[in-house]
């Protein structure tokens, strides 16, 4: 996880589910600190009645865009504008675009080749495009999932675990594809991998990977729930590294 010291957080109110905003300050808040936080939309919308409150409650800035044409959103062209002005002052080191909008791709890509940590946050239905464009993609399917994700429940008869299926499982077969890919690149002399390596490769080649996304709370969990594929191990060092070796099935 990047580790950064100054967050600005941008958030499209007109795609954004108000419900989540607490969730989402509190999974950007483990990446740094957020010096900046901004909402944008056109308040005076029956649609956005119920901002005010929340955003007083979590000192999000509201930033008041009015639709000059009729059928025409302008929130997402102030918040481009506004991204670029914070950019130039050259004192944050990442930026969080709260959207499920696919407009926002060309501005995360001017960010991600400025050099700063890009962050999307969206729901499930954002445009791949954008996902792909940012450093790190979260859906805020996954924020607050904490009491849904499936753990292993003990069988009565025997020591064997069980774990819940989700409509997910039929893309993890895509990370396996990857976590073969990273044992191939990166295995020591063993044939083992560290997880969290495997894990940051996984997140290079697909921004929005998110184990939460398939039930589990942290990658070893995944893993773990596949025997047939991993042979997992932990070394004693400095601190304790999971390492694993993939099995060929």
């Amino acid at each position: 996880m990047e580790n950064l010291q100054r967050i600005v957080m941008l958030i499209d109110a007109d795609n954004t589910q108000i419900g989540k905003l607490e969730d989402v300050i509190g999974e950007i808040s483990t990446h740094g600190r957020i010096v900046v936080k901004r909402a944008y939309g056109n308040w005076r919308k029956d649609i956005l009645k119920n901002w005010e409150k929340e955003l007083k409650r979590l000192a999000i800035k509201a930033e008041q865009q009015f639709d000059y044409v009729n059928g025409k959103n302008a929130t997402d062209m102030a918040l481009v504008i506004d991204t670029m002005n914070l950019l130039h002052k050259g004192i944050y080191d990442g930026f969080v675009i709260v959207a499920s909008d696919s407009d926002y791709t060309p501005l995360a890509i001017n960010l991600h080749e400025s050099g700063v940590y890009v962050i999307g946050v969206g729901e499930k239905k954002t445009p791949e495009a954008f996902r792909n464009s940012c450093d790190e993609f979260i859906f805020l399917e996954n924020l607050g999932r904490t009491n849904e994700l499936k753990l292993p429940i003990s069988k009565e008869d025997d020591d064997e675990e069980e774990y819940y299926e989700t409509e997910e499982d039929d893309d993890i077969e895509k990370i396996h594809n990857l976590l073969k890919i990273a044992w191939d690149k990166y295995q020591d002399d063993e044939g083992y991998v560290n997880v969290s390596s495997a894990g940051q490769f996984i997140k290079r080649v697909r921004p929005d990977f998110d184990v939460r996304t398939f039930g589990f709370i942290k990658l070893p969990k995944l893993l773990e729930a596949f025997p047939d594929r991993y042979e997992i191990t932990k070394y004693q060092g400095k601190g304790t590294v999971m390492i694993i070796a993939y099995r060929c099935k």
